[in-house]
């Protein structure tokens, strides 16, 4: 006589009794009820000679539908000579490392170990992922995220016009992805894929001087600057150097080689991704050793004030022009870069040396390594002379003279 299919009612009405026992539902599949009246789904089976037991779920969470429908694949999985409890095994491991390697985890611990940055910045980047990222790829392996995936992510606050937050995403998200890379947990950063494909904000105007005469009055303004002593040191290094402000007040002692004169700028501080030398003038190296003995000490050049673990706020210098009279509209602290560059240029330096000093991206990848390799010496020179043209203007001698060797290629 054949036994009874085990219907979802019977499975349903099954009631505990003084030991557990079993309800058969066909092809070794069968419902354990325990003593405490819970219901588990199990399924026994022969594999290499051996009786083994699969857990199939949990009864009613697991349907009787579901449970039938999981044995007919562990089923399949014995027809190819595999042993189903393995398999299980296997997936539950996979489905662990994919849960520790999704960009959610992998961005949290890159965001922790960048306890370089500042912890304002931090929470920053934090909120942004949160907000924009995190609810559409945050649990996917960062392994297999492509740059299609990535650009739907990026579309959403670009269709929003909120372009610079779209281009500090993308960063964000590049960092990210180079750290996965770095630790094993993917192959490559797909949003290098993704250049010419995101909205830019070319209208983006940061205010400057470039007249000769009144870049001679912002520089004795600096000279006369009544504030911190860091801040004031800040913005007498700023026209010298002509970095990004973020990497000014994110500058460190480590980095920076007085005997060799120069800043060595890690890859991981720059906006391209690229470790970047600033030579030193003389002139740059004076305002460090009267820093040194104030800061040298601690980790940053430009420490806060609240706390000497974190630089300065990326508002400080700005902060310190507006004092000085400067508004908004006549200079910013990234005004020193159009300042440098508009007048380097009218000067007759050469444009890539120029360039390559701002450390702006090089399309073209081979005259990019040759620029590296080619461009340094003369930077140096570049460098000296801009420091003693702009004590020229400081000095307010109206009479400019051209310090650029004739004959060098532009």
């Amino acid at each position: 006589m054949a036994s009874k299919t085990l219907t979802d009612i019977a499975a349903r009405n099954a009631k505990a009794k003084d030991k557990p026992y079993k309800l058969a539902a066909g092809g070794g599949l069968y419902l354990e009820i325990m003593v405490n009246g819970s219901k588990y789904w199990r399924m026994k089976y022969r594999f290499a000679g051996r009786e083994k037991r699969l857990a199939v779920g949990v009864y009613p969470e697991v349907t009787l539908k579901e449970a039938t429908s999981a044995r007919d694949k562990a089923r399949a999985v014995l027809r190819e000579g595999r042993d189903p409890s393995a398999e299980k095994r296997l997936a539950k491991q996979q489905q662990k490392l994919a849960s520790a390697n999704s960009f959610e985890a992998v961005a949290a611990e890159w965001l922790e170990r960048r306890q370089d940055l500042a912890a304002s910045t931090r929470e920053r980047a934090g909120a942004m992922f949160k907000a924009y990222v995190y609810p559409w790829i945050g649990p996917r392996p960062v392994g297999e995220i492509n740059a299609q995936e990535l650009l739907a992510v990026l579309r959403r606050p670009e269709s929003q016009d909120k372009l610079e937050t779209t281009q500090r995403l993308r960063q964000l998200c590049g960092q990210v992805f180079r750290y996965a890379v770095a630790t094993g947990r993917a192959e490559r950063d797909p949003t290098t894929d993704l250049r010419g494909a995101i909205k830019t904000n070319k209208n983006r105007h940061f205010a400057s001087i470039t007249d000769p005469v009144r870049v001679g009055e912002l520089l004795r303004a600096i000279d006369g600057y009544s504030g911190q002593f860091t801040t004031k040191s800040a913005l007498k290094l700023a026209p010298l150097v002509f970095t990004r402000p973020g990497e000014l007040r994110r500058a460190e002692w480590s980095e920076i080689d007085l005997q060799a004169k120069q800043w060595n700028i890690p890859g991981s501080k720059m906006k391209m991704g690229e470790a970047h030398i600033v030579p030193l003038s003389t002139q740059a190296v004076a305002v460090l050793e009267e820093l040194h003995p104030l800061t040298g000490q601690g980790r940053y050049l430009f420490p806060s004030v609240r706390s000497p673990r974190d630089p300065m706020s990326d508002n400080t210098v700005n902060a310190a022009l507006r004092r000085l009279g400067y508004t908004t509209e006549d200079m910013t602290g990234h005004g020193f870069r159009t300042m440098a560059s508009t007048l380097l240029h009218e000067l007759g330096w050469n444009t890539d040396a120029i360039e390559r000093q701002l450390a702006h991206a090089e399309r073209d990848p081979i005259k990019a390594a040759y620029n590296r390799a080619q461009h340094l010496p003369e930077r140096r020179r570049m460098m000296q002379a801009w420091a003693d043209y702009l004590d020229t203007l400081r000095l307010n001698e109206r009479k400019v003279v051209p310090f650029k060797k004739s004959g060098t290629r532009r």
